[in-house]
């Protein structure tokens, strides 16, 4: 079920940093300053992108049910939005390990529902990029190209399953900026 993730994000500052002890996040302003104009079309549409991210391959270390990195420079880009505040303080973790501040999180501010139609229209491009970029890092060697692999396995299976519904229900929140209540209907994407 979509929730809007903004309230977390915006109490972020001074959480502890997942997966390192004893250190702590700072202002999201301070470091989630990806630009929409940037933002990399693997994204999943939601409130949080990579626009320009390094390419150091930190994201999965932290938030490997959200973040892949794509083929051309290494580029952190999310695969699957945070569905609570424990997801959010990963990926917030992950965007605070980015030297470049590529991450951001106003996806709200440019999505629409049509937009978001557009997206998933466009899927077949993705699938096959996935495909594609699955088959040269799997035929890697090292533990990297197995861990950039994996996280294109698990986006694949994602946009198999599970996607679309997450999809109808943000398009929910786009038209109405609320939740769906179970009885609602939800928007279809074609």
């Amino acid at each position: 079920m979509y929730w809007n993730p903004l309230p977390t994000v915006t109490a972020s500052a001074g959480l502890s940093r997942s997966n390192y002890e004893n250190q702590r996040l700072g202002s999201p302003g301070d470091y989630l300053r990806g630009e929409w104009a940037n933002k990399d079309w693997r994204n999943v549409p939601g409130p949080f992108y990579g626009a320009g991210t390094d390419n150091c391959w930190t994201g999965r270390l932290i938030a490997p049910e959200h973040v892949i990195y794509e083929d051309d420079f290494g580029a952190e880009v999310v695969y699957r939005q945070p569905r609570d505040p424990h997801e959010v303080q990963l990926l917030l973790s992950a965007a605070y390990d980015d030297p470049f501040g590529g991450y951001a999180c106003d996806g709200d501010e440019h999505w629409t529902l049509s937009k978001v139609r557009e997206w998933w229209a466009d899927r077949n491009r993705l699938l096959a990029w996935i495909e594609s970029a699955k088959q040269e890092w799997s035929a890697g060697t090292s533990p990297e190209d197995s861990d950039a692999a994996a996280g294109l396995r698990d986006y694949a299976a994602y946009a198999a399953n599970g996607l679309e519904t997450d999809l109808r229900e943000y398009g929910f929140w786009l038209e109405h900026r609320r939740v769906a209540a179970p009885a609602e209907a939800l928007p279809d994407l074609v």
